[in-house]
């Protein structure tokens, strides 16, 4: 037996001593900032800092050499979809990274292909059409040419999806279909639906859409969300705190990931917030739910964390800055107050949608009124995204106590947002650094799965550079963070939101033993490579839960992604041009032409790999116009 077999096994085990050596530690802990070494027993850090105290500390524990590496706390996404997202992860053709609509649309070309009837080929958010070389989406028409017969649906954040011919014919839309309310569902001359659903400005229609599709069965789902917890753990991720989301009743939508948690087979911890479900019935909702759980139950690997994000439909403005900001009806406060004082009686913590400052100061005088009865302190209630939040509104939530959880949104949407409101105003959108100043808790997550990618790396990326995937730099460097703050926001400072502060977060004795060493040091590559780092190995709660390379043989085996036709299966998750450029013979099969690219003729593996002018030859060619998927 190898040694290194051997030490993956040790590794696997409960209750055996783990040493991590030569490692360049990030803590967090301020009173312990680096360490060369860490220690961990049954769960949690044993000791930190250099690799004779380390070894002192636990003589016969199994030892992993980092190499040099950077070795940082597991990241902690405060805000994404991960249950949700879990149960369609394996049915999703991920754009998230892809450099090229000319890449994608070969992707999708191949995965129609792959993909048997009745089953769509399903592309749910994660990307936006500024980060191709085309800067553009795809047309009905091309969609029409690679898929004549299989369902398409390509949703792009929170302002339209694309269908095919195809799809329109199976979820029924025809010249008689009328458009819903805060949704149009364009047409032709002659009354007929294009393919093209826009949100306007409530994403209803396009989510009801979505919801059309078939879903996978309980085993597929069980696998997928085991998939796609491990696609997190790749890049560094250990805890997320679930927003919930439409379509994703509990309990019946929470038995998967229930499943899971029982059999011992997750491998990212779980805070969870309940999200209502049913317009005007929303307090009924939560009056049931506060009869059935309670916050902070569970464990450390699977708890209840309180309401929302959405607390009353009247409250909701869906962001999407194509289209005029959405005003709330008057009953907006009527509507919220007494599901806030059946929260704040109950002492549950919640997390409330808002884009615009205009909403939150409606609900914060909401707020402000159930605090004279029901004192909001201690109850760690936060407002989610934040983006046009005013100084005068970040004291005010200072005041009651509260915090805000910021993500990566204008990452994809600053152009969006600039065009509408001018490059000045989003010099402060969000105002990250006066939120910081004032006090309040601050936490960062993405939003994923719909709106933007899970990949903590590009919100990272966005705290630092504050450059959006079309290259434009939102903020002046005053507005921006330095990487040390960003980190925390994903790390120590996100515990507060799920109210469990000094649990983690850190590498620090006594914390729960969660980390991540990363494919390149954050601190020390050019900033406009932090988007493109990963996680080499990640541990949770002592145990390696994510290996490559040389660490792959220290991670579990993972079942293969179930249906065999899986996107994951071919493609895997966020977009890796070194995974897909590796086997020049599969590109050029896959192509497929029976004529000569316009660009490059029939020789793809060699315009792929020489003298190309490029980092990524597939930007490269997808930037000239190569036209090979469409063939």
């Amino acid at each position: 037996m190898s040694a290194t077999r051997s030490l993956a096994q040790e590794a696997s085990m409960p209750n055996k001593d783990l040493i991590i050596v030569n490692a360049k530690v990030t803590t967090l802990d301020r009173q312990n900032p680096a360490a060369e070494a860490v220690a961990i027993r049954d769960g949690t850090f044993l000791a930190v800092g250099s690799e004779a105290e380390v070894r002192a500390a636990a003589p016969k524990a199994s030892v992993i050499d980092a190499g040099g590496r950077r070795l940082i706390p597991g990241l902690i996404d405060s805000h994404t979809h991960v249950i949700r997202g879990g149960l369609n992860y394996n049915m999703e053709l991920r754009w998230d990274g892809v450099p090229s609509l000319a890449e994608a649309m070969r992707m999708l070309k191949e995965q129609v292909e792959r993909t048997p009837a009745p089953q769509w080929v399903r592309v749910v958010g994660g990307f936006t059409e500024l980060q191709f070389a085309e800067m553009r989406l795809p047309t009905i028409d091309e969609l029409n040419a690679v898929a004549p017969d299989t369902p398409v649906f390509i949703l792009h954040l929170y302002d339209r999806a694309l269908l095919n011919a195809a799809a329109l014919r199976v979820v029924g839309y025809d010249r008689s279909t009328p458009n819903p309310p805060g949704g149009e569902i364009l047409r032709d001359t002659a009354g007929n639906p294009t393919g093209l659903l826009l949100a306007r400005p409530n994403a209803t229609i396009l989510y009801a859409t979505l919801a059309k599709g078939p879903k996978l069965d309980p085993d597929y789902a069980l696998n997928s969300s085991r998939h796609f917890m491990r696609e997190l753990n790749g890049l560094g991720v250990t805890s997320v705190i679930d927003a919930g989301g439409g379509f994703q009743n509990y309990p019946d939508d929470y038995q998967i990931i229930e499943k899971l948690h029982a059999d011992g087979q997750m491998s990212v911890r779980i805070s969870y917030n309940l999200f209502t479900q049913k317009p005007k019935e929303e307090l009924a909702d939560f009056a049931g739910w506060v009869k059935q759980v309670s916050p902070g139950q569970g464990d450390d690997t699977y708890r209840h964390n309180g309401a929302g994000e959405m607390l009353v439909y009247s409250a909701a403005d869906f962001e999407d800055f194509r289209v005029e900001r959405p005003e709330m009806p008057p009953n907006m406060e009527a509507d919220l107050e007494p599901v806030i004082r059946l929260l704040a009686e109950n002492r549950w913590p919640w997390r409330l949608h808002a884009t615009y400052d205009q909403t939150i100061d409606r609900a914060l005088n909401v707020f402000e009124k159930v605090n004279r009865d029901v004192p909001l302190t201690g109850i760690n209630w936060f407002f989610d995204h934040a983006e046009t939040i005013s100084e005068r509104n970040i004291d005010r939530i200072a005041a009651l106590g509260g915090g805000i959880a910021v993500q990566h949104r204008m990452m994809y949407q600053g152009e969006y947002f600039i065009e509408r409101y001018g490059a000045k105003a989003a010099e402060n959108t969000p105002p990250i650094r006066k939120m910081i100043e004032a006090g309040v808790p601050v936490g960062a997550g993405t939003d994923a799965t719909r709106v933007a990618s899970y990949n903590p790396w590009v919100s990272l990326s966005w705290l630092v550079t504050s450059t959006t995937l079309g290259g434009t730099r939102l903020y002046p460097a005053a507005n921006r963070l330095d990487r040390e703050t960003a980190l925390r926001l994903w790390t120590v400072d996100n515990t507060w939101f799920s109210n469990e502060q000094g649990k983690k977060g850190q590498i620090k004795p006594g914390q729960l033993a969660d980390l991540a060493l990363l494919s390149d040091d954050y601190f020390a590559i050019p900033e406009d490579q932090i988007v493109h780092l990963r996680a080499v190995l990640t541990v949770l709660g002592g145990k390696v839960v994510h290996g490559e390379g040389g660490f792959g043989p220290l991670a579990p085996a993972l079942p293969a992604p179930m249906p065999d036709w899986s996107p994951v299966a071919r493609f895997g998750g966020y977009y890796r041009t070194a995974a897909l450029d590796d086997n020049r013979s599969k590109f050029a099969a896959a192509c497929g032409c029976g004529t000569g690219c316009a660009v490059h003729g029939h020789d793809h593996a060699a315009a792929l790999t020489d003298h190309v002018p490029a980092l990524d030859a597939r930007s490269f060619w997808g930037a000239v116009g190569c036209g090979c998927w469409a063939v």
